[in-house]
């Protein structure tokens, strides 16, 4: 994959305004002030392709980067405190009917979390909710350089009490300072690109539909599948991504 030829390709403020999925999507979600914009940036290699806000939380759009054959998508910042009600109703229905849209070929979703603290309340909501709605993700976290090797050590540790299901989950520490972590970042995106089959727009309905029916009639026990980036793939998303371990 060519991270240098990412380009901006559009933004929406309403997920009725979403066009249907054409390719695979990579989503990066995470709380305002986490560091998404910097985190999409360095992995695209570019200063400002992704802007960061003076006004954390005032942002409130998906915004897609074309990269290749695959999406970049940036989901709004949630869990700013000075915001209306009616804004973070607004994130809510852009972030929630984004990810409750079973059509989209969404790969994974990159869930950002500070490292420096314990996940926040919506953070830990939003982990409970990618797992109870198996969408493949992983956590990134944040800000490694702004902690000293044993304070990382802590906090890695008390991570593994604090969110839930971590052991299985796929967990890496970043910087977009030192760049730490962007390589591990982009071979996760080039495994799965590349192993993936591109369902048609036309066809994501039915064609989801018709595999449900034949997995199930297959009477499978997925129950002792291994998991994929720690990213509880349904039996869907799995035969639809092939993505292998």
């Amino acid at each position: 994959m060519n991270y240098n030829k990412a380009e901006f390709y559009t933004s929406f403020g309403k997920f009725s305004q979403i066009p249907k999925s054409d390719r695979l999507e990579f989503a990066f979600s995470g709380r305002s002030n986490v560091g998404k914009s910097s985190l999409i940036n360095k992995l695209l290699n570019r200063k400002n392709l992704a802007r960061v806000s003076s006004m954390p939380g005032k942002t409130v759009t998906i915004n897609f980067f074309s990269v290749e054959n695959i999406y970049i998508v940036d989901l709004p910042g949630y869990g700013y405190a000075s915001v209306s009600k009616s804004e973070k109703r607004q994130w809510g229905s852009l972030i929630g009917g984004y990810l409750d849209d079973g059509s989209r070929q969404l790969a994974l979703v990159f869930q950002l979390v500070d490292m420096r603290h314990p996940p926040s309340k919506d953070d830990l909501m939003m982990i409970n909710y990618l797992i109870d709605a198996e969408i493949p993700f992983i956590i990134v976290f944040t800000k490694a350089d702004k902690l000293k090797p044993n304070a990382r050590k802590a906090r890695m540790e008390a991570f593994k009490t604090e969110i839930p299901c971590f052991e299985d989950i796929t967990c890496v520490e970043f910087s977009a300072i030192t760049g730490e972590g962007v390589d591990e970042l982009r071979a996760i995106i080039d495994d799965i690109s590349e192993g993936a089959e591109i369902t048609p727009p036309e066809k994501l309905e039915s064609d989801t539909e018709d595999e449900e029916e034949e997995y199930y009639d297959d009477k499978e026990d997925i129950s002792d599948e291994p998991k994929s980036f720690g990213g509880f793939l349904t039996p869907n998303r799995r035969k639809k991504l092939r993505v292998s371990k």
